[in-house]
């Protein structure tokens, strides 16, 4: 898809967080307190990134996942803002997703910071 078909498919904060590594306020993304059970895919080219299982209540305000989903993932050093973070992006599309942090509280250690705004929920009560 061209840039000029998924500005028009994408609202303008999803346009923001994906494409330009811009991130929603917490607390105001539709999934940061979904408890549904699912999966997580990249909103714009529908790779599947996280499930259900691998989310917690971090109290931060976005989506938070201790892991994600083999090889769909891919991590960059982030300097912006006076910050040394890693951001994370979808391996296919390279959509900005959010941050990852070292503090998360099961044994990955991980806190997958994200924003609602790059991703689309599936609900599946199987997983």
């Amino acid at each position: 898809m061209d840039r000029d078909e998924l500005r028009k498919r994408l609202t303008p904060i999803q346009w923001h967080v994906t494409q330009e590594k811009g991130t929603e306020r917490p607390f105001s993304g539709e999934y940061w307190n979904t408890k549904d059970k699912g999966e997580y895919d990249c909103l714009v080219c529908g790779q599947k990134l996280f499930v259900s299982g691998s989310k917690f209540d971090s109290g931060c305000g976005w989506p938070s996942f201790d892991r994600g989903e083999a090889g769909t993932i891919k991590e960059n050093d982030d300097r912006s803002h006076g910050m040394i973070r890693t951001e994370v992006v979808c391996s296919k599309c390279s959509a900005h997703l959010g941050h990852v942090f070292d503090d998360g509280p099961t044994s990955t250690g991980q806190r997958y910071c994200i924003n609602s705004a790059s991703i689309k929920f599936r609900k599946d009560a199987n997983l």
